[in-house]
């Protein structure tokens, strides 16, 4: 089963640009390496933007929790690169408490 509502999942340019595909944040700057070494690039960063969107319509839900914000969603599944790879990563996803709509927290390699 897919996470409800997954074609109108929220990615936020900020999540993807400025966090994930970041090689100076402090916290996701392990995570920009493994995006950028697969393909990924800040200044395009909607073609991870829409990876990470077609993930989560294909791919099962591995955990579901309930967290303070809402209920949580993990999903692993391939993700389509630039250059053809299908590296597996894990995603986290939540929807928060009064919406319907699943917004990415993170996203990282997974193996």
């Amino acid at each position: 089963m897919t996470i409800p509502n997954a074609t109108h999942c929220i990615v936020e340019s900020e999540k993807v640009r400025d966090y994930l595909l970041n090689l100076s944040h402090p916290a996701g700057k392990g995570k920009a390496a493994f995006f950028v070494a697969m393909g990924f690039r800040q200044s395009e960063w909607e073609l991870l933007a829409n990876a990470l969107r077609l993930l989560i319509q294909h791919s099962p839900i591995t955990i579901t929790m309930t967290s303070r914000h809402g209920q949580k969603y993990i999903v692993d599944g391939p993700l389509v690169t630039p250059q053809g790879q299908l590296p597996l990563i894990r995603t986290v996803w939540v929807v928060d408490t009064g919406t319907d709509r699943p917004r990415l927290v993170t996203a990282y390699p997974f193996d």
